[in-house]
This record gives C-alpha cells, structure tokens and sequence, in this order.
C-alpha cells in the first residue's frame, strides 16, 4: 500500500495562510481563482504556447495547497466546502488535459490524443473510486498516481516539451492502474463486511 503526502508541511502554508485570512481572502475564493487559473492554462496549451500553458498550470495549482488550511485556521470549514473542493479539482484538471486534446487535435496527432483521453478517463475513475468507497465507509488513499502526481508530471511534460508524449503514456497507463489498485484496496477492506455494515 503506498500513500502520497496530501498537503504541504505547516511550516510552508502557516505563514502564506495568516497573509491571506488578514486580508480577508476565503477559502471559497481560492478554490474558484484556482480554476479561473487552471481554465487560463488550458486556453493557452490550447494555443501550442505548452511552455507559459505549463507555468500557469503549476502556479494555479499551488493555490489547492492553501484553501483548506485556510478554512481550518478561519474557522470556515463546513461539509459543503470539502465537495466544492473536490468537485473543482475534477474541473481544473479536465480544463488542463482538454487543452492538452485541442492541441493534439489540432495537430491531427491520434495517437496522442487517445493518450490524454485514456488519462482523463483514468484520472476520473481514480477520483470515483475513492469517493464511492468512502460511501462505504473506507478512507482511501492507495496510489502512486494520484492527482498531484499527475499534475506535476503534466506540468513536467509541458515545461519540457520533449517529454509530453512520454508523460501521457504513463499517465494513461498508470492512472489506470491507479483505479484498479484503488478498486482492490476497497476490495480487501470490504470483502468480509457483512452489507448495510462499516469496516
């Protein structure tokens, strides 16, 4: 079982998290900046520029490092805020590899294109996979590939440009892989719970 570290050390969002909660910056308006960026970022893949496209995708995505510390530190947590959360990150992450689609379409390059198709359909099971075992009560966080290790691995492929074909190989093969190994985790934790009963 491998488990990914989920957030930046405190000594890293402290600081940057009291600058924003005194000017009155709310969770809500990072998570929403942080797709306003990630949209900015497909539109600019969209138009070949990879390497700024690359730039902004690592910057905007800095941004989910902080709301949530923020809403602890602000006293702003609330259970709506963890699905809004969730649900932009899905939206971030598609806008990015649909700019990387349009590119590769507009090259007329197949290949590449069913890559970031396999990887968006990967990555959308990964994160389903997780949300519906925890229905069932299982917390889950099993996998090398999970989204920050995705992104980072985009943001790579694009600031290189080089690499990006290679990348998209193995986040298609690994984002799916991610989703079985997710789907075996649930597995062994639920096989002997009786339905209608948590692990």
């Amino acid at each position: 079982m491998i488990l990914m570290p989920r957030a930046l050390p405190r000594q890293i969002t402290g600081p940057v998290v009291s600058v924003l909660a005194r000017v009155g910056v709310t969770p809500n308006m990072l998570t929403v900046a942080q797709l306003i960026g990630g949209v900015i970022a497909g539109a600019i893949i969209a138009s070949g520029e990879l390497l700024i496209g690359g730039i902004v995708l690592l910057l905007s995505a800095a941004l989910d490092a902080f709301d949530g510390t923020l809403a602890r530190t602000t006293g702003k947590v609330t259970r709506f805020g963890g699905v809004f959360d969730s649900t932009i990150d899905r939206m971030f992450e598609g806008a990015i590899l649909g700019g990387i689609l349009y590119y590769y379409l507009d090259l007329g390059a197949k290949t590449e294109s069913m890559l970031v198709f396999v990887t968006m359909v990967g990555s959308l099971c990964v994160s389903y996979v997780r949300a519906r075992a925890e229905v069932e009560g299982v917390s889950l966080y099993d996998g090398i590939f999970t989204r920050v290790v995705r992104l980072l691995f985009i943001t790579a492929g694009l600031v290189i440009t080089d690499l990006l074909e290679p990348i998209l190989w193995l986040l298609a093969v690994a984002t799916v892989a991610t989703a079985f190994h997710r789907l075996y985790a649930t597995w062994l934790k639920l096989k002997d719970t009786p339905p209608g009963e948590r692990p």
